[in-house]
């Protein structure tokens, strides 16, 4: 295996981001940050590094444990990556998706506005399979 791996390449691999595309906009956006430096699409990652990963409202941290290439398994992601996300900011998502998802007893329908609201934070938080990881760790 190589030293080293495009950033783009890396969070596509271990399924961070849907597809390579929403990688690489996600840095050219400065939401990715490699050791506190913004990184750009083609910055290299190399083991040992700190990724920073912004996805509104969360701040996501994780350790490049080792590289890849290629898409893996989510059941293989914890090999090359650690979560070291502050448990304050996976409180904050918790506390995000129990807003929207209870419901008092015979309100009805959610109105148009409050779907797409429910609907805009499903898509933020749609391939986040690293806290599966973590209640794995438990």
């Amino acid at each position: 295996m190589t030293d080293s791996v495009r950033v783009d390449k890396w969070l596509w691999a271990i399924r961070l981001y849907k597809t390579r595309t929403i990688a690489s906009d996600a840095c050219r956006n400065n939401r990715v940050t490699i050791n506190g430096i913004v990184a750009k699409p083609s910055k290299d990652v190399v083991v040992g590094d700190t990724i920073v990963v912004k996805k509104p409202p969360i701040v996501f941290t994780h350790k490049v444990k080792e590289l890849v290439n290629n898409r893996q398994p989510a059941k293989m992601v914890s090999k090359y990556m650690q979560d070291i996300t502050p448990t304050a900011e996976i409180d904050k998502m918790k506390q995000n998706i129990t807003i929207f998802m209870s419901r008092d007893r015979g309100t009805g329908r959610p109105t148009k506005k409050e779907r797409r609201d429910i609907e805009d934070l499903m898509v933020d938080f749609e391939d986040i399979d690293s806290f599966d990881t973590l209640n794995d760790e438990d």
